[in-house]
């Protein structure tokens, strides 16, 4: 990557995040290790950090956030594509480097990754302006080659034209665009003239993603690598003792047999050319392990400790009024207790990564979601400066945040085991479906006790609410910026931010410390909270006999954006009209990550078993970048948040994890997917993230259903674990 001198103050000129005179020279997400750029990209006009306009007019959107199949190569391009006013038929994407001050998260400050479902909020300005830039300066280029006033120059789907008849693609007024200044300010659209947002435009990495031409981490093949697969401690904190590599060697393909050490994970690694002569090396391999200084617990036995710790004050995240003398004068008091166990993250792709040495350089290939945090910690590992660490971002089959490991988990240990080789050959790490089960990182184990209190009219009056569960937080860099007066903002979102008007709330928390490894989860702390609210809030409302439609509606008079999408999923679901016998409805609403979302969901018994029928999703998410991403996100996330409402659950013994793939870990099956529809709400809002909303309301969406069919309700989770089987 070149980087033109510019003054402080021409940097900061850059309005919105807009980086200016930063050239990208090469694509790391499309093109393959060691292949090169042709002469029409090198000869690209690029007025920003975002923008590549080649001669033969294709424009290319360098792509600051990584694409793991919500959608961020289609929606961030798109932003860029309206200002621009390009023709969809020409826009590529592009993976952008690691560069934390030009493709900085702007919702994170000086740090670049994906997550919190950020990449379109944080993007929405910074990307139109982007766009908008160069079209002002291709609009400059034709006016001056012209000879007529900017004015009376148009831009429609890639065509720069004036009136008098004469014409040009991008690509003939490139070199002209390149010659001028860049403006400083442009005028960004008016939401009316848009003409690809919120439209249905197709996703651009479909194509390849189908023809098998798409660019993942399995895909990268460099002269001389060998295929890692690491033997991992069979319980967390375990230190390697020794090993006998003998039969490994034997095994034909098998190069050589390391042990190596990283600030994560400590094991042995079997280095060989292909992956099944390193599987049947690491099957042949004997290791001894210390484990005197082990985690020995099992899932029962931190339960037991949790329960311990719930009956006792933890800090306080949240406290209105006076919600236990409140409750003691209550007309009537109901109290419940949840448990929530540890969950994988269990993506497609499971962990993998490939490193190469050279001499004070690194260099990775990887679904790269965090690209400050790995940049910075391999540089650490190795001694050597940051910014000779070069990482490619490729594609990723899923993460649900596994792959922005805040403590760099398994691209450290790549880089350990490639110097322990002595940086002789590039390394891919492996990680099989095992490997990716038993290693961690999980959702943390939680348990939640609440209480609520109503007066005789049956108004909800108080509600104390505490949570137990490790902090994902920490020992991480982010603790000191995300953990004040002992809480976890993770740990209690969704509580601590309860919507529902109620003059006494407390929430507190409890944040044990154990050795099982834990991180974000997909929609991280409302994967619990939202359960344990939207639960609790039914049985409630039926205490008070109410319905718990109107219930909840009525309690959100100062939450306009909760109540439009309850009214809206209801109204879309006819709720309050009779359905056919043996059918029953649940409802729940719930915010994360400023979307909101509210779902109703439709089960019928089928003989022996419940079947999902219906859900009826209503979001908001505000301006709707692309209504067919939003759709599939939400249900992408409706079926991933059923995954562990139905069976998701990590469970320990004796401190050694019990499930290993997919069959004792099961994931929902095609023919439980249910009917689902989605309804956007109209906003002018600006855009925020779909890619994980959608996964907290289902859970309690269908609890509720099954608590208005049986008049049971559901306090732990999965619902396999009580019984409870879907067909």
């Amino acid at each position: 990557m070149e980087i033109l001198n510019l003054s402080r103050r021409g940097f900061l000129k850059a309005s919105g995040g807009l980086t200016l005179g930063v050239i990208v020279p090469q694509t790391l997400a499309q093109s393959g290790p060691g292949k090169t750029v042709g002469a029409a990209a090198a000869a690209a006009f690029e007025p920003n950090a975002f923008v590549r306009i080649a001669p033969d007019s294709t424009v290319t959107v360098i792509v600051k956030h990584l694409e793991m199949g919500q959608g961020t190569y289609t929606g961030l391009p798109t932003l860029v594509a309206e200002e621009l006013d390009a023709d969809w038929s020409q826009v590529r994407a592009q993976g952008a480097p690691a560069d934390a001050k030009r493709y900085n998260n702007l919702l994170w400050g000086e740090a670049q990754g994906t997550g919190g479902s950020t990449a379109i909020a944080n993007s929405y300005e910074q990307l139109r302006k982007a766009g908008a830039t160069a079209r002002a300066m291709l609009v400059a280029a034709a006016a001056q080659r012209w000879g007529v006033p900017e004015s009376e120059v148009t831009v429609t789907k890639g065509v720069v034209a004036h009136r008098s008849g004469r014409r040009a693609m991008f690509g003939e007024l490139a070199a002209d665009a390149a010659k001028l200044r860049v403006p400083a300010e442009v005028k960004l659209k008016d939401p009316k003239q848009f003409v690809y947002i919120g439209k249905k435009v197709a996703r651009l990495d479909s194509r390849a993603k189908s023809t098998g031409t798409a660019q993942f981490t399995q895909d990268v093949k460099l002269p001389g690598m060998l295929t890692a697969l690491v033997v991992h401690p069979p319980r967390f904190g375990a230190k390697l003792k020794g090993f006998d590599a003998a039969k490994a060697k034997q095994v034909k393909g098998v190069v050589d047999v390391v042990a190596y050490s990283s600030p994560v994970w400590s094991g042995v690694a079997v280095l060989a050319k292909d992956f099944w002569a390193a599987k049947q090396g690491r099957d042949a391999l004997a290791v001894e392990w210390d484990e005197s200084g082990a985690f020995r617990l099992g899932t029962a036995e931190i339960m037991a400790e949790y329960r311990r710790l719930v009956m006792q004050p933890g800090a306080i995240a949240r406290n209105d009024g006076d919600a236990e003398k409140t409750l003691a004068g209550a007309a009537k008091t109901l109290e419940a207790a949840y448990e929530f166990p540890y969950l994988a993250h269990a993506c497609m792709e499971p962990m993998n990564c490939v490193v190469r040495l050279d001499g004070d350089s690194c260099e990775t290939w990887q679904g790269e979601q965090f690209q400050t945090g790995d940049q910075f910690a391999l540089a650490k590992l190795l001694g050597i400066p940051p910014q000779n660490v070069k990482l490619h971002m490729l594609y990723a089959g899923g993460s649900f945040g596994r792959r922005a490991n805040p403590v760099s988990d398994f691209p450290l240990e790549a880089a350990a085991i490639a110097k322990a080789a002595g940086g002789k050959f590039p390394i891919k790490l492996v990680w099989t479906r095992e490997d990716d089960m038993r290693a961690g990182f999980y959702r943390p184990l939680y348990l939640h006790a609440l209480r609520a209190g109503l007066d005789n009219q049956g108004n909800l009056v108080a509600w104390k609410h505490r949570i137990v569960g490790q902090s994902i937080l920490a020992g991480t860099a982010f603790e000191g910026m995300m953990v004040k007066n002992g809480i976890d903002a993770t740990s209690v979102e969704g509580a601590a931010t309860l919507p529902y008007a109620i003059p006494n709330l407390h929430v507190d928390l409890h944040s044990p410390r154990m050795a099982v490894p834990v991180q974000w989860w997909r929609s991280v702390g409302s994967t619990h909270t939202a359960y344990s609210t939207e639960t609790f809030l039914d049985e409630i409302a039926r205490a008070a006999g109410k319905d718990p439609f109107e219930f909840r509606r009525g309690l959100l008079s100062r939450h306009p954006r909760h109540k439009a999408v309850l009214e809206l999923a209801a109204q879309e679901a006819g709720w309050g009209k009779p359905l056919p016998d043996g059918r029953f409805r649940g409802i729940a609403v719930h915010e994360s990550f400023n979307t909101f979302v509210a779902q109703v969901a439709e089960i019928a018994r089928r003989k022996d078993a419940w079947r999902l029928e219906r859900v009826v999703c209503a979001v908001d998410c505000g301006v709707a970048v692309n209504p067919s991403i939003i759709e599939a996100q939400m249900c992408s996330g409706i079926g991933y948040g059923l995954s562990a409402a139905l069976s998701g659950a990590i469970t320990l013994k004796d401190g050694a994890v019990e499930q290993s793939n997919f069959h004792d870990y099961t994931v929902l099956r095609i023919n439980q997917m249910p009917r689902i529809e989605v309804h956007i709400v109209p906003s002018a809002e600006k855009p925020t993230g779909v890619g994980e909303p959608a996964t907290p309301v289902i859970a309690p969406a269908l609890a509720n259903a099954l608590y208005a069919a049986t008049g049971k309700p559901l306090r732990a989770l999965p619902l396999s674990a009580q019984g409870i089987e879907f067909a």
